[in-house]
C-alpha cells in the first residue's frame, strides 16, 4: 500500500472572463489529495492520511476519495472549516493560489499511531509542511516511517504566499533530506531553493513545456521531453507526477532507496515517460482531473 498524507482542500478555479470577477468554480484539490486520487486511478492500492473538514466540503473530499478507491481508514475528521485556495489562471495555464487555512481542518493534522506493515511508500508535499501545528506532525510521520524503512516521497511545491521564514523554512526541509528517498521539485522549486538539493536516492525535476529529468545518487541523469498537449491549466500536474512516479516505480520493484538509485537508464526513461504522459492528460482537463489507467494504455 502507499501512504498519500497531507491536506485536502477546494480550489476556486476561475471560469471564463466574466468582468470584473470571474465565475469560481470549486473543485476537489489540495496536492497530496490530488496524488492520492492520481494514484487511486492508476490502480494503485492506497490510503489518504490527513485531517479533513466534517463541513459539506469535507464530505465532498471524502467522495471524492472513496470514488477514486482510496481507503480514507486514516482520516481524521473534524468540525473545523476547510481551506480554500483561490486559483489565478494564466495566458499559458499556469496556475497561482490564494489560500483561506485560519482556524481550517487540515492544519490540525496529529501524528497517526504506526501504519500498517503493508505500507511500502509514503508520499508528503505542499501546503501541509508548512502550516503548524499540522506541519510538525507530518515531519514526525515522515522520520518515524523512515526510520523503519518506508520509501519516502517528498513534494515541497513551494506556495510563497504561506511561508513567513523563507531561510528558515529552507533550512527545515534540508534537515528532512536524509529521510526522503525520492524528491520531487518544479523548476520554479529549485531555483526558489537556491538550486537542487542532493542527498535522497533520486531527484525528479519538472520543467513545464521542457519535460522531466532524473538525477540519482549513482549519477544518472535522464531527461524525457512533456508530451504535447493543448494545455487548459496546469491545476494537479505535479501531483499527477507524483502518483506516476511512485506507480512506475512500483510496478519495477523499485520502490526502495536502493533500488530506485539503482534504477537504469531504461527504466528511469519508462517512469518519466509515464508521468509525463499521464501530467499531460491532466493538463488538458480544467482543474485537477488526473487521468484513469485505461487513458494511458500504450
Amino acid at each position: 500500500m502507499i501512504v498519500v498524507a497531507g491536506e485536502a482542500l477546494i480550489d476556486l478555479v476561475p471560469q471564463g472572463d466574466r468582468e470584473p470577477l470571474p465565475l469560481l468554480l470549486p473543485r476537489l484539490g489540495g496536492g497530496p489529495y490530488n496524488t492520492a486520487v492520481a494514484l487511486g486511478r492508476l490502480g494503485a492500492q492506497v490510503a489518504f492520511c490527513s485531517r479533513v473538514s466534517t463541513d459539506g466540503f469535507g464530505k465532498a473530499l471524502l467522495a471524492g476519495l472513496h470514488t477514486a478507491g482510496v481507503d480514507t481508514g486514516l482520516v481524521q475528521r473534524g468540525p473545523e472549516p476547510t481551506t480554500l485556495a483561490v486559483a489565478t489562471i494564466g495566458a499559458d495555464g499556469s496556475a497561482g493560489y490564494g489560500f483561506y487555512v485560519e482556524g481550517s481542518a487540515d492544519r490540525l493534522f496529529e501524528l497517526p499511531p504506526a501504519l500498517p506493515d503493508s505500507v511500502r511508500a509514503l508520499a508528503l508535499g505542499t501546503c501541509s509542511l508548512v502550516l503548524e501545528p499540522g506541519a510538525s506532525a507530518y515531519e514526525a510521520l515522515l522520520r518515524r516511517e523512515a526510520g523503519r524503512g518506508v520509501f519516502t516521497l517528498l513534494d515541497p511545491n513551494i506556495r510563497t504566499g504561506l511561508i513567513r521564514d523563507p531561510d528558515a523554512y529552507r533550512a527545515r526541509l534540508a534537515s528532512w533530506l536524509p529521510d526522503v528517498c525520492l524528491l520531487k521539485l518544479s523548476e520554479d522549486d529549485a531555483a526558489w531553493l537556491g538550486g537542487v538539493p542532493e542527498g535522497p536516492a533520486a531527484v525528479v525535476v519538472t520543467r513545464g513545456g521542457k519535460g522531466l529529468e532524473v538525477r540519482t545518487r549513482a549519477g544518472l541523469e535522464v531527461a524525457v521531453p512533456a508530451s504535447s498537449v493543448a494545455v487548459a491549466d496546469t491545476i494537479g500536474a505535479g501531483d499527477t507526477v507524483n502518483a506516476a512516479l511512485l506507480h512506475g516505480l512500483a510496478a519495477r520493484g523499485a520502490l526502495s532507496a536502493d533500488r530506485s538509485a539503482a534504477l537504469d537508464e531504461q527504466g528511469w526513461r519508462e517512469v518519466l515517460d509515464f508521468a509525463s504522459r499521464a501530467a499531460a492528460v491532466t493538463c488538458s482537463r480544467t482543474g485537477a482531473e488526473p487521468p484513469y489507467a485505461s487513458e494511458l494504455d500504450g
